[in-house]
């Protein structure tokens, strides 16, 4: 098989080649593949490969197939089981409340209307993880979600507000958010977040916040962080309703077995983004 040339590779089609590395990774972790094998996966030579992972995730192949097995994903597990917000504390947020600065919630009526009287602009665009469609309001991002297809996005965003006006026109806010989704930028203040949820699932996904870069959570955690230590699944299923990928991190919340657990825009995305901020907060 023919190599190809990096020369001309896009950052998605980067995506598309590290995507491939990873899923061949995960598969055959146990037998820890060489970086020969790995390389030819993404159709590259090791030596554009080795360059061209640790650009991507900030670490070597080799020091992400460790995070990828699961004993490296358990060690990244609280054991002291803080509460998320403690956390937050301890990681430089002067309080919960600062949290919250993340969120302008849609009132019950707008839940109800469909987004009814909503104006929201859109934009589909390829990403470091895959094309995603990021939509907002004048008051926020309501919609991050991956889709390869711009027929697919538009469906998927129509399907959580059906009765709104939807533009497709790139706003300053959703321009911001697709920079700081590709690392390219940190933003100087919180992004305003503009969410449709039952008063459940907002507490869940403000929780989800707390996470440091880096870090994972259980289920039981995110559960126990709300003071619902009995509510595990259905904070599970409030986290696999998250409407703003990666904005707001579920996917840093795993199986108490330190598997990788499911993911709303699949469990290699979810390898792929764990393992690339795990590669911001480790190096060789």
């Amino acid at each position: 098989m023919a190599q190809e040339d990096l020369s001309a590779a896009t950052g998605a089609h980067n995506y598309e080649r590290i995507a491939r590395a990873i899923d061949y990774i995960r598969a055959n972790c146990d037998r820890q593949p060489s970086l020969e094998e790995v390389a030819a996966q993404a159709n590259v030579s090791p030596f554009h490969f080795q360059r061209l992972f640790q650009s991507w995730a900030g670490v070597t192949p080799k020091k992400y197939l460790q995070f990828i097995t699961l004993e490296r994903t358990k060690s990244l597990l609280v054991k002291d089981q803080l509460r998320l917000f403690d956390v937050a504390e301890r990681a430089g947020l002067s309080s919960p409340s600062r949290l919250h600065d993340l969120y302008v919630r849609m009132t019950p009526a707008d839940y109800k209307r469909g987004g009814a009287g909503l104006t929201i602009r859109y934009t589909h665009q390829a990403t470091a993880y895959g094309k995603a469609i990021i939509a907002a309001t004048k008051r926020g991002i309501c919609f991050l979600s991956f889709h390869e297809h711009a027929s697919d996005a538009l469906a998927a965003l129509r399907g959580e507000f059906p009765a709104a006006v939807l533009l497709d026109r790139p706003t300053e806010l959703t321009l911001l958010a697709l920079r700081v989704l590709n690392g390219t930028e940190s933003p100087t203040k919180p992004l305003a977040l503009y969410l449709k949820g039952t008063p459940f699932q907002l507490k869940i996904w403000q929780a989800l916040l707390a996470i440091p870069t880096g870090e994972v959570r259980t289920y039981g955690d995110v559960a126990k962080a709300i003071d619902q230590p009995g509510s595990a699944r259905a904070a599970g299923t409030a986290i696999g309703k998250n409407p703003v990928a990666i904005l707001i991190p579920c996917h840093r919340v795993i199986r108490a077995d330190g598997g990788l657990g499911g993911y709303r825009w699949s469990e290699e995305r979810k390898a792929n983004i764990l393992g690339r901020e795990w590669g911001m907060t480790v190096r060789d």
